[in-house]
C-alpha cells in the first residue's frame, strides 16, 4: 500500500511476529512479518503495471500445459500478491479488512487437476500431503462433479477435473519435503513431490 500498512493490521502483523513468526524465510510463511506483506502487496501492484496476470503467484507442480496431471498451492504471500493484482488492474488497493483476511487464513489452499474415462470420474474424490511418513488429512475437500473434456478427447484420457483440498498451516511443516497425492475415487492415485522450503 502506498503509505504502509493500516494500524490495526501492523498491530496483526507485530502480534503474529512474537507469537509464533520466526520460521524461516526459505519456507512456506505461515505468520508473515510487517516486511513480507509490504514485498508481497508490491509485487502484485508491479504485476498489474506490467499487465501481468495474478495466477503468476500461485505455486505450480506436475504438468503445467493442462495435458498431463498437476496443479498450484496457494500460500498467504502468494494470496496476497494476488489480490494486489486483481485490485490493481481495477485501480484500487486493497483494504484493511481484505488484507487481515489473507494473513489471518489458518488453512492453504491446494488444487489438483486429474484425468478420467468418464464425466464424473472425480466425484467423491481426496487428498492428503505426506512429509516424512507422516500423513496431513484436509479440513476440506471439493471436487468437480462433472468434470471438462479434456484436450485428448475424444482419445483417452477424454476428462479433466479439478480436486481442490485446503490444509491447516499448523498441521504441516512448512519447510518440509512434501508429497501431494490425489486420489480419485475410481482408485488408484496421483502423486507430486514439492519442497516446502523453496516456497515462500
Amino acid at each position: 500500500m502506498k503509505k504502509g500498512l493500516p494500524v490495526a493490521l501492523s498491530l496483526l502483523v507485530t502480534a503474529a511476529s512474537v507469537t509464533g513468526g520466526t520460521i524461516p524465510s526459505a519456507a512456506i510463511e505461515a505468520h508473515p512479518t510487517r516486511q513480507q506483506i509490504r514485498a508481497a502487496l508490491a509485487r502484485g501492484q508491479e504485476t498489474a503495471r506490467q499487465q501481468g496476470r495474478p495466477d503468476t503467484f500461485y505455486v505450480r507442480f506436475g504438468g503445467t500445459d493442462g495435458r498431463q496431471a498437476g496443479g498450484f498451492l496457494l500460500t498467504k504471500l502468494g494470496s496476497l500478491s494476488v489480490l494486489a493484482t486483481h485490485m490493481a488492474l481495477r485501480g484500487r488497493e486493497p483494504s484493511e479488512a481484505e488484507i487481515t483476511q489473507v494473513v489471518e487464513a489458518s488453512t492453504m489452499l491446494v488444487s489438483g487437476l486429474i484425468f478420467g474415462d468418464q464425466p464424473s470420474f472425480a466425484v467423491d474424490s481426496y487428498m492428503v500431503l505426506d512429509q516424512g511418513g507422516k500423513t496431513i488429512t484436509p479440513v476440506t475437500v471439493r471436487f468437480d462433479g462433472q468434470a471438462d473434456r479434456s484436450a485428448m478427447w475424444p482419445d483417452s484420457p477424454r476428462y479433466k477435473a479439478k480436486v481442490v483440498a485446503s490444509f491447516n498451516y499448523a498441521d504441516f511443516n512448512p519447510a518440509g519435503n512434501t508429497i501431494i497425492t490425489v486420489f480419485p475415487a475410481n482408485g488408484g492415485a496421483v502423486s507430486f513431490t514439492v519442497d516446502f522450503s523453496e516456497i515462500e
